[in-house]
């Protein structure tokens, strides 16, 4: 089908999908938060509430980059140079400051499924960093030139959901043993903010090497 990328790019999507969903974040801070605080389904109703955040950042950056290739070539070629300095930027970041990941156990009454699926929906929407991350993220798996690439769009932003949910659900699932682990071992998610930096950065350089061709 036209728009499914090739095999090597899913790949690579696959890889820089994995390390991102492993990465400490506000995101994954509520949902092992929330499993701790009031259970996994508390938990999994946060984590499916970012997932429906991501897909509405999907629609909007599938269709309004879309439009921009249509509109100018040139303008989305300027837009993937500056993504890949924010990727590099992100990485300097994680390498600098480290991940932020500090669940808490809250005392006090639970929240509906609704609410905290609602809550893991606006943490998601409401972060500027995530629909900026997926602006300079997605565009380096496609072509400026590729007649499907809005659709490319689309199919892998949705792909990001199916990847992720083998990560983020065993995390929810697994809740106390997990932050423990993060808590007591320092050096785990400094692994992780490698990883991150390593991955990021080489995408980065892939970008820019291409458009110096």
């Amino acid at each position: 089908m036209p728009f499914i990328p090739d095999l090597a790019t899913l790949l690579q999507f696959a890889v820089a999908t994995f390390v991102l969903s492993i990465t400490p974040g506000p995101d994954m801070t509520l949902f092992v938060g929330r499993a701790l605080s009031q259970g996994r389904a508390a938990g999994f109703a946060c984590m499916f509430g970012a997932m429906t955040g991501i897909l509405v950042h999907t629609t909007m950056v599938a269709l309004g980059l879309s439009a921009l290739i249509v509109a100018s070539p040139e303008a989305f070629l300027v837009l993937k140079v500056a993504g890949a300095g924010y990727l590099i930027w992100l990485a300097w970041q994680a390498l600098r400051h480290g991940s932020a990941f500090s669940p808490e156990k809250q005392a006090g009454g639970g929240h509906s499924l609704f609410r905290n699926w609602a809550k893991g929906l606006g943490i998601n929407l409401l972060n500027p960093k995530i629909i900026l991350f997926f602006m300079t993220f997605l565009p380096q798996f496609v072509s400026p030139t590729d007649p499907y690439a809005p659709q490319k769009l689309f199919f892998l932003g949705l792909l990001f959901i199916p990847l992720a949910l083998p990560i983020t659900a065993p995390m929810v699932i697994a809740a106390d043993g997990f932050a423990r682990l993060l808590r007591k071992s320092p050096k785990v998610t400094r692994i992780v903010d490698y990883l991150f930096a390593g991955i990021f950065s080489a995408f980065a350089l892939k970008i820019l090497t291409a458009q110096a061709r």
